[in-house]
């Protein structure tokens, strides 16, 4: 038994035999990590995947229209989809300055800033910040930014329209 314990030991104790022992520690990290990331961007791919066919639900927009003479999920017209990121057209449901809320046509509430630089009208006449009112009905142009929000660069307060009543 100790012969085997010392014919062991000289087997460890070598150079080539140290190395081959370290060769083999790398090898078997470096495919836990590629298994690890592996996992993880399959993870990501799946939730991206799931995340992009289910879009128009996540954000309010309702499913998607589906071609029904085809039988598929075809888009009939990206507008359909994606709502617009430059600018909202709707009612005025909550004022928090500089945040406006704004209810748009499916909905759908969008949030604006509005900054010292942004100009308000009624028809020809220049409004103040301060004159906008909960339920006016507003049209409004601007700038996405990467938190979601509109950063409005023109309002224009217009008459609330008759087909939406």
């Amino acid at each position: 038994m100790k012969k085997i314990y010392e014919n062991i030991k000289k087997v460890f104790e070598g150079k080539i035999s140290f190395r081959i022992l370290c060769g083999l520690g790398i090898i078997i990290v470096a495919l836990l990590i590629f298994s690890a990331g592996i996992r993880i961007g399959f993870q990501k791919a799946s939730f991206g995947r799931a995340w992009g066919e289910h879009y128009n639900e996540n954000f309010g927009m309702g499913k998607r229209k589906t071609n029904e003479r085809m039988g598929d999920m075809r888009r009939i017209g990206v507008m359909d989809y994606f709502p617009n990121a430059h600018g909202a057209t709707g009612k005025i449901i909550k004022i928090e300055l500089p945040n406006v809320i704004v209810q748009d046509k499916d909905n759908i509430e969008k949030i604006l800033i509005i900054n010292t630089d942004t100009k308000i009208q009624k028809g020809r006449e220049v409004m103040l910040t301060a004159d906008l009112k909960m339920d006016d009905f507003v049209v409004v142009i601007g700038t996405p930014n990467d938190k979601g929000v509109i950063e409005a660069k023109f309002i224009r307060v217009i008459p609330y329209p008759e087909f939406l009543k």
